[in-house]
């Protein structure tokens, strides 16, 4: 898929996402207010949070997508990886809220004021569980499809909120059969699953940073591909390095020393098509060329 194609993919479901979280929102803060439920009016937090990561998740692909110029010649896909460790930010600022409240409501007593006289607060849960599932299964198919990171994150966003939901639920469900202080305890769980998130999302972000290189399996796939090539006598050294979505690749290959320049050139530029043609995400191949005495 080209990269407007991507763009255009990226931002519906984002928007998507958006309107979803800003209706969860609502209807879910509305129902803790209602019925007097910190868990609830927690998890309206987590998914006001959500809404606002949509619009991160825009930006960081628009702004990959852009073309390779003077300044940046290698490309912008890092920007999705920017986009990534805002998120996990956000998700932070998120738990950090609704732990340090929670905590306070035990320490201070407040959940004993708590009493369950509206069954709205349960179906707000049930129903942001449903939702939030379904755009998370919605938004990593699309993720895939793309193979979009920040939407990938974006799609984790979508499941700790589901899973938050399901500790609201426990929560109001436990208080409403006598025992308040589940409440509180809900949120703390909320919190655990949101940091649980913001650490994997974090911890991808930086290792598409900082050069992290292929798995090894894909890395012995290319080096067979490389070794197939007719004219390729060994493969002398081959390192990957993932720079946001994509893949460049550093390859020396041996080649018969008494083979003329051209001849060795075409041989280099067959193993740089190749590996090109075969790994979609490789975007730039380096091949260097070693003469050999004999095959290895």
């Amino acid at each position: 898929m080209n990269e407007n194609n991507s763009k255009r993919v990226a931002t519906r479901v984002s928007l998507v996402g958006m309107v979803g979280n800003i209706l969860l929102t609502a209807f879910k803060l509305a129902a803790g207010l209602i019925s007097g439920s910190g868990a609830m009016i927690s998890d309206a937090v987590h998914s006001a949070s959500d809404a606002f990561s949509g619009v991160i998740v825009i930006a960081g692909v628009r702004f990959s997508a852009k073309e390779s110029d003077e300044r940046h010649p290698y490309g912008h896909e890092r920007f999705e990886c920017v986009a990534e460790i805002i998120l996990s930010v956000v998700l932070f600022i998120a738990g950090v809220t609704i732990g340090v409240e929670a905590v306070k409501s035990i320490i201070g007593g407040d959940y004993r004021t708590f009493v369950f006289n509206n069954p709205l607060a349960l179906i707000a849960a049930v129903t942001s569980i449903v939702v939030k599932e379904a755009m998370f299964w919605y938004t990593k198919i699309n993720a895939k499809r793309i193979d979009s990171p920040s939407l990938s994150a974006e799609a984790w966003h979508h499941r700790s909120d589901a899973l938050s939901s399901v500790g609201a639920l426990i929560g109001i469900g436990g208080a409403a059969l006598g025992f308040p202080i589940l409440e509180p305890i809900a949120s703390i769980i909320i919190c655990l699953f949101i940091f649980k998130v913001t650490y994997d999302i974090f911890k991808d972000a930086i290792d598409r940073m900082v050069d992290h290189s292929c798995d090894s399996e894909t890395e012995e796939k290319m080096r067979e591909c490389a070794a197939g090539i007719e004219g390729v006598w060994s493969i002398d050294l081959l390192r990957t390095r993932i720079f946001g979505n994509k893949i460049y690749v550093d390859v020396e290959i041996g080649v018969d020393e008494t083979l003329d320049l051209g001849s060795a050139h075409n041989i280099s530029e067959r193993v740089h098509d190749a590996l090109e043609e075969r790994f979609p995400k490789v975007k730039h191949v380096m091949v260097h060329v070693n003469p050999k005495k004999e095959k290895e």
